[in-house]
């Protein structure tokens, strides 16, 4: 974040539910967070969403989208990922074998974020992973 800057800025990208767009949300979000300490985890847990997004809703049928936001304060990043909905319940963090192939991804998100908040709509779901700069996982910045 620019240091003149005292307010949260936010970026949004809408892309089509295709596997290879992943990758794009994952280096559109490392082009926006370059030099944060936060970048890796946040490239990994939109890596995640994104992917699910794709794999368990709309967004991964033809004409399909998901939606990213990154809002980045000196406090806090946020990525949030909005699907198109149409999957039978809401995501939550599952408590998977750590040997089981699926089922893990948001459980890992929930890890690595200090703070995961999921919001149903009409629309579609979205999930916001927070990352809070200068605290250790687990920690809150109050």
């Amino acid at each position: 974040m620019h240091e003149y800057t005292s307010t949260a800025r936010v970026w949004g990208l809408s892309c089509p539910g295709f596997p290879e767009e992943v990758s794009r949300a994952r280096r559109w979000t490392r082009d926006i967070l370059r030099n944060s300490p936060l970048a890796e985890d946040a490239e990994l847990i939109v890596s995640e969403l994104s992917a699910n997004a794709i794999l368990h809703t709309a967004s991964g049928c033809e004409s399909g989208s998901f939606h990213l936001a990154v809002a980045v304060s000196a406090q806090v990043v946020a990525v949030s990922v909005t699907d198109d909905g149409g999957a039978a319940s809401a995501p939550k963090v599952g408590h998977q074998d750590q040997d089981a192939e699926h089922g893990r991804g948001l459980g890992m998100v929930s890890a690595i974020a200090h703070r995961v908040v999921v919001h149903d709509s009409d629309q579609g779901h979205t999930v916001t992973a927070e990352l809070y700069a200068d605290l250790q996982r687990g920690g809150h910045p109050c």
